[in-house]
């Protein structure tokens, strides 16, 4: 296969316009025309990593964290990235990375973890903002449907859990065309008066381009008039964290060893308990402490996270039980995840997990 057919399934998983700006995700190394003789999934691609795919004849590793996250001013050999890119160069091997594509996907990193736990009724703790637009059109009563449609098609009018919403209203346009201009309804300089319809609809701001082409193409006009919006509202199915709930509500220390077992953690740092069971629970794989008022919030018992410092255990305020159970652990069935679903996607083809373990934290 082309490396640019499985990018287009990887897109499928973690689409990159979901990704945080200041991430660094997609392909960082090599070029998408290549021929791809299989794939090695791993957390994070260290020179260790490189080597197994040599070994298993794997031209491209889809890792979780880019190994290249900020510019790279020289590259020399001198830090574990740039010898990485270097052996990746020479012996032309592809890296894509996910990371926060795949976090703030619904059904991606943090959807895992509580899954992990055997958390239902989730919810995402942290809905993306900035990327809900809306367009407005007007056109002809004759040319409604057959925009609406390819507008829909494009991928404009999908609300949560449902797709084709639209809004639409009649009113009067006017207009007068000069000696250039050639309308569909009238003759040059004669003014119009025409009952048009107003279409609304709603769109993710990645889709924006695809959206006009389809707007162009299937409207009437000549001149075609339109606003594009950026909306207030979040993303409800896009986003960082997420929260769940248990059947039933565990004691605090029995919850800590659950949570130890089931994320195969080697210790869990926490706050002071509360005295109160925990039910619902908020988590975010990875660095959170920018989430703990997030979870206070949602009125989770507990907040699940990592890389916690000092005065974080402070925020907790007694009212939520605050645990930092390690970056790693907290990511651990990530890469299972995203091994499994280019299994279902991609058939007859050599799909790896790596057995490198790179956590970097240790313990005694």
């Amino acid at each position: 296969m082309k490396l640019k057919e499985i990018i287009t399934v990887l897109e499928q998983m973690a689409p990159l316009a979901y990704a945080e700006d200041f991430d660094n995700v997609g392909l960082l190394l090599g070029n998408s025309e290549s021929q791809t003789t299989g794939i090695l999934v791993c957390h994070d691609a260290l020179e260790s990593v490189i080597d197994e795919a040599i070994s298993k004849n794997c031209n491209l590793v889809v890792c979780f964290h880019p190994i290249v996250f900020s510019g790279l001013k020289k590259i020399n050999g001198n830090t574990y990235v740039e010898r990485v890119v270097i052996k990746a160069i020479k012996n032309d091997i592809a890296i894509y990375a996910v990371h926060t594509a795949l976090d703030n996907h619904s059904e991606g990193v943090n959807k895992i973890f509580c899954n992990a736990l055997g958390l239902t009724n989730t919810k995402i703790l942290i809905p993306k903002s900035n990327f809900i637009y809306k367009l407005s059109t007007y056109t002809i009563a004759e040319n409604a449907e057959k925009l609406r449609l390819a507008l829909f098609e494009a991928g404009a009018g999908n609300i949560g859990n449902y797709e084709n919403c639209s809004f639409n209203s009649k009113g009067i346009g006017t207009y007068q065309g000069n000696e250039h201009s050639d309308p569909q309804i009238g003759q040059r300089f004669e003014f119009m008066q025409t009952e048009e319809i107003k279409i609304e609809v709603t769109f993710e701001k990645h889709l924006e381009s695809k959206i006009l082409q389809a707007l162009f193409k299937n409207h009437v006009y000549e001149e075609v008039a339109y606003q594009i919006f950026n909306l207030q509202n979040t993303h409800q199915q896009i986003g960082l964290g997420m929260t769940g709930e248990f059947q039933n509500a565990m004691p605090e220390k029995e919850f800590l060893l659950f949570v130890k077992e089931k994320m195969q953690c080697e210790t869990i740092r926490h706050s002071e308990f509360t005295g109160k069971k925990i039910k619902k629970v908020a988590v975010l794989g990875g660095s959170g402490s920018f989430a703990i008022q997030n979870a206070i919030r949602s009125g989770a018992d507990a907040f699940l996270t990592a890389d916690l410092k000092y005065h974080n255990f402070y925020e907790a305020e007694k009212q939520l039980l605050m645990a930092d159970i390690g970056h790693f652990e907290s990511e651990r069935y990530t890469k299972d995840y995203i091994v499994d679903f280019l299994r279902k996607k991609i058939l007859n083809f050599a799909i790896i997990l790596s057995e490198e373990n790179t956590n970097p934290v240790k313990y005694l």
